[in-house]
């Protein structure tokens, strides 16, 4: 069964940010959008990474995009290509993006987990009733005010700032695992994670104002770790830091990295279908050299 990104269901729930269109060939979607005052459309891989089925086949799909203007997306750290191949289908970009914290489950958690990360996990957990949710469904409600607490936290917005219904959507993908922290029968945090194979990603997590005090994260983390290695998955993706320009000393860096133990790269590729467009677009609007891809949609979700 497909699961997880590369299930249509997924694309749908991002169908707000983009028409879902399918790669048949390989087995993937993107997200078809219209250009601003133009005529003319492009298409994004799905957040927050691009996966597919058969990666072999990518470029023959690619070659059968002649109607859109660009594409861009940002790989999955897992997928079955090398860079150099990436170079041939997409051409126009196809650069390291950033270092995605993985977890080897072949090795114990005890022997890789940061004292710092164990230590908090053990207090989180004298307060903390951790569950995994037998119908995400269920779910809803409480991640809907949790992940409220987030954006406002963070302000949030763009792709990443989810309407309740991409978030309900989501909660009914095929392989979504969901986690969720109570404490005195209040639920105080969660996590999503999606399961492709062998593997899990984690795709979000939000936590209440007291969840952040009494270290929820911690909890979840320790729990989704231990959990997914007694369903026998060999990998877990936790993602890389927010933003472009991390530089790998934030404070989420150093959570990630306290749980994980190799990495993995993923890299951000761009294709230009139509230079002519392309062009003229970047004409239009007046837009100076920039390395950002596409140069058009340059400051789109600042």
């Amino acid at each position: 069964m497909i699961t997880g990104y590369q299930n249509p269901a997924y694309a749908d729930s991002l169908s707000e940010f983009g028409l879902p269109r399918e790669l048949s060939k390989c087995g993937g979607w993107i997200l078809e959008r219209k250009i601003a005052d133009t005529r003319y459309a492009d298409a994004a891989g799905c957040y927050p990474i691009f996966c597919c089925q058969t990666w072999s086949r990518l470029h023959e799909d690619l070659d059968q995009l002649s109607d859109l203007v660009a594409l861009y997306l940002v790989s999955d750290p897992f997928g079955d290509y090398d860079e150099q191949y990436l170079r041939e289908c997409f051409g126009d970009v196809a650069i390291g993006f950033k270092q995605h914290y993985v977890v080897d489950l072949n090795c114990a958690p005890d022997t890789f987990v940061s004292a710092h990360h164990k230590r908090n996990a053990r207090k989180a957990l004298r307060e903390l009733d951790v569950e995994v949710c037998s119908n995400p469904a269920d779910c809803f409600e409480d991640w809907k005010a949790l992940y409220g607490t987030l954006k406002e936290r963070h302000h949030i917005r763009g792709l990443a700032a989810f309407s309740d219904n991409s978030f309900a959507k989501q909660l009914a993908v095929p392989g979504i695992v969901v986690f969720r922290a109570r404490r005195n029968g209040n639920a105080v945090g969660m996590l999503l994670w999606f399961v492709q194979g062998d593997r899990a990603y984690y795709h979000l997590g939000a936590y209440s104002e007291q969840g952040y005090k009494v270290g929820a994260s911690f909890a979840l983390f320790d729990d989704s770790i231990r959990y997914f290695t007694q369903i026998g998955l060999r990998w877990l993706s936790l993602g890389a830091a927010a933003g472009i320009d991390s530089d790998g000393t934030t404070g989420l860096n150093r959570f990630k990295e306290g749980w994980s133990n190799c990495s993995r790269t993923a890299y951000f590729c761009g294709r230009i279908f139509d230079r002519t467009k392309y062009q003229e677009i970047l004409a239009s609007r007046n837009t100076s050299s920039t390395n950002y891809f596409p140069a058009y949609r340059l400051g789109e979700f600042q």
